[in-house]
């Protein structure tokens, strides 16, 4: 964390032992890991909370959807160069085609949609035959 090696370590636990003395140096030392302890919670719990304050998270999300797009978008065009080309309807030429400034002149016209077929009448047919019956 700060670069310490272990060397520094031992020369400060020797420091400390000739300081505190053999009788308080493990009460020393366990309250040194306490704060220690403590303070990394603390450092983690910040870093946790700016993290979510500036959406992060959020940001990770976004970024990994827009892969998974790009992804996508690969897949679709390694696709398209695969397969043959659906045929396409043929299109007048542009001079025939009404163009106006909002529209492309090489827009397709519209074709109205077929009327739909009336079923048979499954109704009896009136007899053609006029004359009266006994």
């Amino acid at each position: 964390m700060f670069g310490i090696s272990f060397s520094e370590l031992l020369l400060v636990g020797l420091i400390a032992l000739l300081v505190l003395g053999p009788e308080r140096l493990p009460g020393a030392a366990r309250t040194a890991g306490l704060w220690i302890g403590r303070i990394k919670r603390s450092f983690n719990a910040i870093k946790s909370e700016v993290e979510r304050e500036i959406g992060a998270d959020e940001i990770r999300r976004q970024l990994h959807n827009e892969r998974i797009l790009e992804l996508e978008r690969e897949m679709q065009a390694v696709k398209n160069d695969i397969l043959p080309p659906a045929p396409q309807a043929s299109v007048p030429p542009p001079a025939m085609q009404p163009s106006t400034a909002a529209e492309p002149a090489a827009q397709a016209p519209v074709e109205p949609a077929p009327a739909p077929a009336t079923p048979p009448s499954t109704a009896p047919v009136a007899s053609q035959d006029k004359t009266p019956q006994p």
